[in-house]
């Protein structure tokens, strides 16, 4: 910062000043937030900036501001703060972009082949070349003899084909000529560089839209994203604030980020960092593979109950939501929590964690809560959460049987598996389970080894059915935030008083004391990404906590990572656990 700013509030409102002009000029900018700077906050006030000076005359041209966010839960932030003003149309970048491309059907079916080789062979393999109507809705990719149905893979290449056309350009900014983007820095690559090389590029005036990018490139935490983005006609504006934590984390945050300084709430307290590290284990360590120069599974699991009985010493809560454990991977979450082999049986874990794998949406939300609500002889919850596949009791032996049935699935919810349960489920008469599962199922049971074997879905169902029941108890209880535990997919935008963040090996992508290295030396020419994902994770982890971070390394660290640690957090705060 060039001049001394006195406090967040004042970094706040300098750079909403910036924003206005830009927004009353016309004048792409691009509103770099760090953590805890209140981006989203800056984002509403534009919009409502906009509807009060632009509104009447946007809404007589038939004309609205587009806000493409990165989540519905995004989309319904903005629409709440905003009152769901009608000259706003905010939504998630795949429904936006599918209401700009769905009436060009002919350019669509004709470019399919040409986004992938997956539509490419679906397209070949078809006897007769004719156009298919192309759909979107549930997201998966599926050719029938008359439609065509895009995935949310298919949304955004064939957004940046069309971009290329003057006339859609043409047609795009008469709907919409002022566009925000959310979270830019989480935006699909291409399609953001398509907005720069055609809009932000471009000297056309008042025939290319507004632009206004609203995120942060050091909260690039998927691999997808366009993470930094730059150009001379893109107004850059820094909000040097930070609302979120205490001085003595934003001090430390400012030493990990010299390059975006903020400051703390003029009312912020002191707060504390600290670092735990194992260097001085006397114990063996790992020595293959991606958890090379970690501690073994138990000898990390004590060193995280030691580290947590430290921090319960001096105050910290974890039995309440005050404390958060964030562990960054998944796989080293579920082996911590007791749910390892049901995470193994999938080959992408976001199938699992997000709901998406029919058989874990049914568990989870229908089965476990009429379960749940069954022991506690809640018999009218029980039925609700069971909806249209409740069994219906029309006479005495009924009620016996169904009684009898979910007897025997609370016995089995404490010692079968979760092919033992489905198993049970199927005998039923009548059966509560979807059609689509049972479906699942019969084709399982029909298939020859080497079908299963070829067939990623059939191979993650014959894996599930071995799972023991109780990892997919455990595995409730997190996803439904029962436990002082995250990982990295529910750590950004989140916050919590006291932060405890663990820091291991296990998955390729992450390797913290090469990384720390890294930056205390120099990083080879072609690790730079490696670095930036490492280092971008790091800076979200560190910064969602308002009162007291803790950071607890079980990975051994070298004397250049210390000294970097030294650095950034003061030597003072750093210990060694044993």
């Amino acid at each position: 910062m060039e001049n001394v700013i006195e406090s967040a509030e004042v970094a706040a409102e300098e750079s909403l000043q910036q924003m206005y002009s830009c927004i009353r000029n016309r004048r792409h900018f691009k509103l770099e937030a760090g953590a805890g700077a209140g981006k989203t906050f800056s984002l509403v006030k534009g919009l409502q900036l906009i509807i009060d000076e632009q509104g009447i005359d946007l809404a007589k041209r038939f004309q609205r501001v587009a806000c493409i966010t990165y989540t519905n839960v995004a989309t319904e932030e903005i629409n709440t703060r905003i009152d769901s003003n009608p000259v706003v149309f905010a939504s998630t970048i795949h429904g936006f972009c599918w209401s700009l491309i769905q009436d060009h059907q002919l350019f669509l079916w004709e470019s399919l082949s040409t986004i992938n080789s997956k539509w490419e062979e679906m397209i070949n393999e078809i006897e007769f070349d004719e156009k298919r109507k192309i759909l979107y809705s549930t997201g998966r990719r599926r050719l029938t003899d008359t439609e065509a149905y895009l995935s949310h893979d298919d949304i955004l290449p064939l957004m940046v084909l069309l971009l290329s056309k003057e006339k859609f350009r043409r047609n795009l900014v008469s709907k919409y000529p002022i566009i925000f983007i959310d979270e830019y820095q989480d935006t699909h690559k291409e399609f953001a560089e398509a907005l720069v090389e055609y809009f932000v590029a471009s000297e056309a005036g008042t025939s290319i839209p507004l632009l206004g990018f609203f995120g942060d490139s050091w909260q690039k935490i998927y691999r997808i994203g366009v993470g930094s983005l730059t150009h001379p006609n893109l107004t850059e504006i820094r909000k040097h604030a930070n609302f979120r934590s205490a001085s003595k984390i934003v001090e430390t945050l400012n030493k990990i980020r010299p390059e975006l300084p903020q400051v703390a709430r003029g009312d912020a307290d002191l707060g504390s960092v600290s670092i735990y590290h194992t260097n001085s284990w006397r114990g063996d360590r790992q020595n293959s593979g991606h958890w090379k120069g970690d501690l073994f599974p138990n000898d990390s699991h004590d060193a995280l109950v030691l580290a947590k009985q430290r921090l319960t010493e001096v105050g910290w809560n974890f039995s309440s939501e005050t404390s958060r454990i964030l562990m960054l991977t998944h796989k080293v979450m579920a082996s911590e929590q007791g749910y390892e082999t049901l995470v193994n049986a999938f080959s992408n874990s976001d199938s699992l964690f997000n709901l998406e794998n029919n058989h874990i949406s049914y568990l989870v939300n229908t089965l476990l809560p009429a379960l749940g609500s069954f022991e506690e002889g809640l018999y009218g919850k029980m039925f609700l959460a069971l909806g249209t596949n409740a069994p219906k009791i029309q006479k005495a032996t009924d009620k016996v049987v169904w009684k009898a049935n979910f007897d025997a699935l609370s016995e089995l919810k404490e010692e079968g598996s979760i092919g033992e349960v489905l198993a049970h489920l199927k005998t039923m008469s009548p059966s509560i389970l979807p059609d689509k599962i049972s479906t699942l199922e019969d084709r399982l049971d029909m298939s020859e080894s080497d079908e299963i074997s070829q067939n990623r879905s059939l191979n993650e169902l014959q894996k599930l059915r071995d799972v023991p029941f109780k990892e997919l108890i455990a595995f409730d209880k997190f996803i439904k935030n029962h436990t002082p535990f995250s990982t990295k997919h529910g750590v950004k935008g989140a916050e919590f008083d006291n932060v405890l963040v663990v820091l291991g090996r296990g998955w390729n992508l992450y390797n913290w004391d090469q990384l720390f290295t890294w930056l205390y030396t120099t990083c080879p020419e072609n690790k730079i990404d490696a670095l930036e994902r490492n280092r971008n994770l790091f800076y979200v982890a560190c910064s969602r906590p308002k009162h007291h971070l803790t950071v607890l390394i079980t990975q051994h660290l070298s004397n250049e990572s210390l000294a970097l640690l030294n650095q950034w957090f003061g030597h003072e705060t750093i210990q060694s656990l044993y």
